[in-house]
């Protein structure tokens, strides 16, 4: 059973919809810089790639002032709600429809100003009723009147890559005949203190797959996608963005945070996607890549590629100097441009790139290009505890 994009939405450091993200990547125009939302000592120490608009204005963007939401609920709702309203469905569509949503942050950046209140044993509910990772996907569910299938993924990284996967099985399964699938997370002190503890921070803009890469940065959004299957889109006249046409998921299983010397999980989830789509590697004209510029995964990623393309490697990039790494919500971000890209036949350059990693010799797409037969795009997604995924999209 096919099962077709017909609806897409993105809040990001790129802008606060696909339009304007677009217009960003076009002009390659990263959207890193100082963090301003997020009150840390770390301020002025490290750029990320933060949107731009605060808790209030978030509010207001998505018509809910008096709303006590999370950052990552805002973020969530809004990228939800424009991929809703741009596959032209309402509250009054009937189809079979879940919510898989992702996050990995959840409500923590609201805890964080509860925090000492709740120490002092002042009334917080706010900080008990939205701290769960599931406080986001229940509210953006109800806003859009789905109830049919209605859960939450964290696989870290790879979280949102997953729901993705989840939301195609489902279709093709026969339970669903329509799907929301995607992710959100905001910033948060404790974010950027943990990976600033185990020193995986770049201060300055990433360098991913560069020989001189110091780490990440990290970053923040929302991007959701609307999955259906084939005949309720035709049936309905949906514009067709994009045909899922494969997916992968495997575990690394080397070790907790670091991935095995040859990327074995990248690798089983890349062919993985290639076989379900009964495509061969030549047949990819742009890999996506996970791409974080830490000096484990674009070392090991470079030689998961290397093992299934060989020397015809396609032409590559990571978008995170664009976006930052958005944790739970990167997949589906980096979803979202990989169907951009095919549907525009553009190739988004990978910022920052110097010299290649000796091991693997890689060299990324480093200028804009215009691909206009471009017609199958992969895109990778690797987490700590080995989690990896990969997505094949291809022209529907």
């Amino acid at each position: 059973m096919n099962v077709y994009v017909t609806g897409i939405g993105m809040i990001s450091a790129l802008g606060p919809d696909v339009a304007t993200a677009l217009e960003s990547l076009r002009q390659t125009r990263s959207g890193l810089g100082p963090i301003r939302h997020v009150a840390t000592r770390l301020q002025g120490c490290y750029v990320a790639g933060e949107v731009s608009f605060s808790d209030n204005e978030l509010a207001t963007r998505a018509n809910l002032p008096d709303a006590d939401l999370t950052r990552t609920t805002l973020l969530g709702y809004l990228a939800a709600e424009e991929a809703w309203r741009g596959a032209g469905l309402g509250l009054g569509d009937t189809a079979r429809t879940g919510f898989i949503s992702a996050s990995t942050v959840g409500g923590t950046g609201h805890a964080e100003h509860y925090y000492q209140a709740f120490r002092d044993q002042q009334p917080t509910p706010a900080f008990i009723d939205t701290y769960d990772n599931a406080d986001s996907t229940e509210f953006i569910s109800r806003r859009l009147g789905i109830c049919d299938v209605v859960t939450t993924i964290n696989t870290a990284c790879a979280s949102s890559a997953n729901a993705i996967v989840l939301g195609m099985r489902l279709i093709r399964q026969g339970v669903l005949d329509r799907v929301v699938v995607g992710g959100t997370d905001a910033l948060a002190r404790f974010t950027l203190n943990g990976f600033n503890s185990l020193l995986l921070l770049d201060p300055v803009p990433c360098k991913p797959f560069d020989a001189g890469r110091k780490g990440i940065n990290l970053g923040e959004g929302a991007a959701y996608l609307v999955l259906e299957s084939e005949a309720v889109a035709r049936q309905r006249g949906a514009r067709l963005w994009a045909r899922l046409s494969g997916y992968g998921v495997a575990n690394d299983a080397f070790h907790q945070t670091g991935s095995s010397p040859t990327g074995r999980g990248l690798q089983l989830a890349m062919r993985q996607a290639l076989d379900r789509a009964q495509l061969a590697p030549a047949a990819i004209g742009y890999l996506n890549a996970h791409g974080t510029g830490t000096a484990n995964n674009d070392l090991t990623e470079g030689q998961a590629i290397r093992a299934v393309f060989g020397e015809a490697v396609p032409p590559f990039s990571s978008t995170k100097p664009f976006t930052g790494h958005a944790l739970g919500a990167a997949g589906s971000i980096e979803a979202v441009l990989s169907v951009l890209a095919l549907t525009h036949g553009l190739i988004w350059p990978n910022l920052n790139f110097e010299q290649p990693i000796p091991e693997h010799g890689l060299v990324p797409a480093q200028v804009l290009r215009a691909a206009p037969e471009l017609a199958h795009v992969l895109s990778t997604s690797a987490a700590m505890g080995g989690s990896c995924c990969a997505l094949l999209f291809s022209q529907p």
